[in-house]
C-alpha cells in the first residue's frame, strides 16, 4: 500500500514551485493576502454545505497559503516551517496546562491577559464588526468585566432598545427607509445608539453560548430560503413583488412560515 503523504511532502512541493513557476516565484507575503482570506471564506462555505469533499480540498487550499508564507519567509532568512510548528506546539501546550504541565486548568482570555497591556491588543483591525464586538467582550470577560448570567445582558438589550427608541421619537420626521439618509447630528446619535444595541445583543449571545456570527448567518439563510419562496408563490399567483403591497407579501410570508413549521 501506498504511503499517504506527509506534511513534508507538501512542503518539498512548495519549495520546488518557488523554484521552477514563474507565477508562484514572484509571490511575496503582500501579495498573497487576498488569497489567504478568500481560502478561509470558500472553506468556511464548505463547512455550511456540509460537504466533506470541497471541505477536504478547500483546506488544502488553505494549506497551500501556510506553505506558501513560511516559504517565502524561509528565503528570507526570517524563519521556516518548522519554526512555525515548534510555536504551535508551545502555545497549545501553554494553553492546557493541565494536560501539558503541573499548572492547573485556566480560561484562555485569562491567561492571554497576563501578557498583553490592553484587551484591544492583537486584535486584527480587519476583523468583520460583528466577530470584532464577540472577540472584545469575550478578552473584557477573561479579566473579570462580565456578567454573571444572561441575565444582566438581556437587561442591557432592553435598556439600549429603549434609547433607540427615545432618539427616533424625538425625530418623528425621520423616514422608516431613506435613500439619502441625513448624516446630522441626529443621525450621528442614531447610528451611537444602535451600535450600543448590536453590541449588546452580541453580549447576550456570547453569555448564551452562542456566535453571533453564526446566529447571524442562520438568519439570513432562513430570510433568503423563505423570501425566495415568497417570490415563486407571488409569481404563480400572478403578484409582481415590487409593486405589491406589503399586505399582500406578509400574508404570503405567514403562509411559507406555517409551511415550514
Amino acid at each position: 500500500m501506498q504511503a499517504k503523504p506527509t506534511l513534508e511532502d507538501t512542503l518539498s512541493l512548495m519549495r520546488d514551485l518557488r523554484q521552477r513557476c514563474e507565477w508562484d516565484a514572484a509571490q511575496t507575503h503582500e501579495s498573497l493576502r487576498p488569497y489567504l482570506i478568500e481560502e478561509a471564506y470558500e472553506v468556511d462555505d464548505a463547512i455550511r454545505a456540509g460537504d466533506d469533499r470541497l471541505l477536504r480540498e478547500e483546506l488544502g487550499d488553505l494549506l497551500l497559503q501556510v506553505l506558501f508564507h513560511s516559504v517565502v519567509a524561509e528565503e528570507r532568512g526570517a524563519f521556516d516551517f518548522h519554526d512555525v510548528a515548534e510555536t504551535f506546539l508551545t502555545k497549545m501546550r501553554g494553553r492546557h496546562p493541565h494536560l501539558y504541565g503541573e499548572g492547573a486548568r485556566q480560561p484562555w482570555e485569562r491567561m492571554k491577559a497576563r501578557k498583553r497591556p490592553s484587551i484591544v491588543d492583537g486584535l486584527p483591525v480587519d476583523l468583520p464588526s460583528l466577530h470584532r464586538a464577540f472577540r472584545l467582550q469575550d478578552r473584557a470577560a477573561g479579566v473579570g468585566f462580565d456578567w454573571p448570567n444572561v441575565e444582566g445582558p438581556m437587561a442591557k438589550v432592553a435598556e439600549e432598545l429603549t434609547e433607540v427608541r427615545e432618539e427616533i421619537s424625538s425625530h418623528p420626521g425621520v423616514e422608516a427607509r431613506s435613500t439619502a439618509p441625513n448624516y446630522d447630528e441626529h443621525h450621528q446619535r442614531l447610528e451611537d445608539e444602535l451600535g450600543d444595541l448590536l453590541f449588546a445583543v452580541v453580549n447576550l449571545c456570547r453569555k448564551a453560548g452562542v456566535h453571533p456570527a453564526l446566529a447571524l448567518d442562520r438568519a439570513n439563510l432562513k430570510f433568503a430560503r423563505r423570501f425566495r419562496q415568497v417570490e415563486q408563490l407571488a409569481a404563480e399567483r400572478g403578484i409582481q413583488v415590487g409593486s405589491a403591497t406589503l399586505e399582500e407579501l406578509d400574508r404570503i410570508w405567514d403562509e411559507v412560515k406555517e409551511g415550514e413549521e
